[in-house]
């Protein structure tokens, strides 16, 4: 049956059938979005000025990072489950209006208690809406083309979002108090939830009404937890740590206790089939490993560019521009025009290897690097790449998926950026650490004056980034090699495999093959 047919052939809302308000509705999903990845690094950018305000100590001011990313890793699986059972724009509206509220607290904060507690119910809330968000445009766009485009948008914003914060949290925390950092997500919110009550509407039909598996949601969360939090301590007390060593082996005991449970109960808060086929856990994997690199760069890029070239907050913030120009540009230019016309590891596989070439450039950095010369074009072709591999993989963690798993599928595409955020900076911090000393002890000898020995220890900052960058070249390398291993489904419209377990389906030329998912 054609596209057009299917429209033709029930009222909105029906099963198959899009909803004429998709467009609007995509407007302010995207808004939610925007709001949720720019609190990831806006702030970052405030955090000395409320640690300095509220008295919180430097042992203690990780918390403010920590707590939202314990919560929101750790409740991504069981926020999915909750959009599949009450429904995705019930579960979005819900996860809105308390990410507002949690806002207003920590911008209201008097103490390091309060704003401990709204970061890690932001956390809570974030696990709830992100999922739903990702998943109301699974079920919502079905037509190969408006996908692709929907997506694009979709994945520039993702792609883009965090950049754009360094810039906002830059101009607030600079110009007006660090509280609006806290603040700026009330009208995002608002605005957006509003929107999404009056425009979404649900296709019927998708709701998974089966039992909640409390036994995997236990096990999941507390293993999640366990595994952020390892990587987080990792970073400030070293892996050799018994805390960190004890986290990371609970982890691993929690986690396989969850796969265990998973095949065997009769409704699993993650089926397997979400994750063993084959394009989804290539997907899941080659993400997972780009955020590692991208997480550690933007940490690196902060630092150099203020402390190393005496930046601004404002002016670094404006310094990552060229790599939001080059992540929508790739996801709506690139991204979106050829994803229905090649398979989408030709889009995935290159678009990390451009990302590595641009991280290469970025290898180069020295104490006085030219901006226009190294930093731009490398952060160019960073962002051009990773716009370009994100588009086509978002769409394709969530197609194929039946539409009461959509949920739980749109969550794992969460979990792996959030665990391969926390893994990016524990990992690639204690690298460039481990650098940055071995450098200083090297050549702090020969530095007599004080102001040699300044320069030297700026110099073992740049190596110890510069190292980092190196494994992050390789990590988008391994990404590149695992896309072009594992993705293997054909372009949307062609005869794709899409999720079925089984093999290809046969589609009509221009149609989304029918979402099958092997039992």
């Amino acid at each position: 049956m054609s596209a057009t047919a299917v429209k033709a052939s029930g009222a909105p809302g029906a099963p198959g059938v899009p909803d004429a308000g998709r467009w609007k509705a995509l407007v302010f999903i995207a808004l939610a979005q925007l709001m949720v990845v720019l609190d990831s690094t806006i702030v970052n950018i405030a955090l000395p000025s409320a640690q300095q305000d509220l008295g919180i100590s430097d042992g203690n001011r990780q918390w403010v990072v920590t707590a939202y990313a314990l919560a929101f890793g750790g409740l991504l699986l069981f926020g999915g489950r909750i959009a599949d059972l009450w429904g995705r724009k019930r579960t979005f509206v819900l996860g809105l209006a308390g990410f507002a509220a949690a806002s207003a607290l920590g911008g209201a904060a008097t103490n390091e208690a309060m704003m401990f507690g709204s970061r890690a119910l932001q956390g809570v809330f974030g696990a709830l809406l992100a999922p739903a968000a990702l998943s109301l445009l699974a079920v919502m766009f079905t037509d190969g083309k408006e996908r692709a485009k929907a997506f694009g948008i979709y994945g520039a914003i993702a792609g883009g979002g965090a950049a754009v914060g360094l810039i906002l949290g830059g101009f607030l925390t600079e110009y007006l108090n660090w509280r609006w950092t806290f603040f700026v997500n009330i009208p995002f919110a608002v605005v957006a939830a509003a929107g999404a009550y009056l425009v979404i509407r649900e296709p019927q039909g998708g709701r998974n009404r089966s039992p909640l598996d409390i036994p995997g949601v236990v096990l999941s969360t507390l293993g999640l937890v366990a595994l952020v939090y390892g990587f987080t301590r990792a970073e400030s007390e070293g892996w050799g740590d018994a805390v960190t060593v004890g986290m990371f082996v609970g982890a691993a005991v929690l986690l396989l206790a969850f796969v265990l449970v998973e095949s065997r109960v009769k409704a699993p808060l993650l089926p397997l089939r979400v994750v063993t086929e084959r394009n989804r856990g290539g997907i899941y994997l080659s993400l997972g490993l780009a955020i590692i690199a991208m997480f550690g760069l933007f940490l690196f890029l902060t630092y150099y560019l203020q402390i190393v070239q005496g930046y601004s907050p404002v002016k670094t913030g404006f310094a990552f521009l060229p790599m939001v120009v080059g992540m929508v540009t790739g996801s709506t230019q690139i991204g979106t025009r050829l994803m229905t016309r090649v398979a989408p590891r030709l889009l995935m596989g290159p678009g990390f290897l451009v990302a590595a070439v641009g991280m290469l450039l970025l290898t180069q950095l020295e104490l006085n690097t030219s901006y226009a010369a190294v930093l731009l074009p490398g952060m160019l072709l960073l962002g051009l790449g990773m716009g370009t591999a994100f588009m086509p993989a978002m769409s394709l963690a969530t197609m194929g998926v039946e539409p009461r798993d959509s949920g739980v599928a749109s969550a794992m595409v969460n979990t792996s950026q959030q665990v391969g955020g926390a893994i990016g900076t524990a990992l690639l911090n204690t690298i460039a650490a481990s650098a940055t000393t071995s450098y200083i002890a090297d050549n702090i000898g020969g530095a007599a004056t004080r102001s040699q020995q300044q320069l030297v220890q700026l110099e073992g900052q740049v190596e110890g980034y510069t190292s980092a960058i190196w494994f992050a070249v390789a990590i988008l390398v391994a990404a590149a090699v695992i896309a072009l291993t594992f993705v293997n489904a054909g372009r949307p419209g062609g005869n794709a495999v899409t999720g079925s377990g089984s093999g290809s389906g046969d589609a009509v030329e221009g149609e989304l093959p029918v979402p099958v998912v092997a039992h």
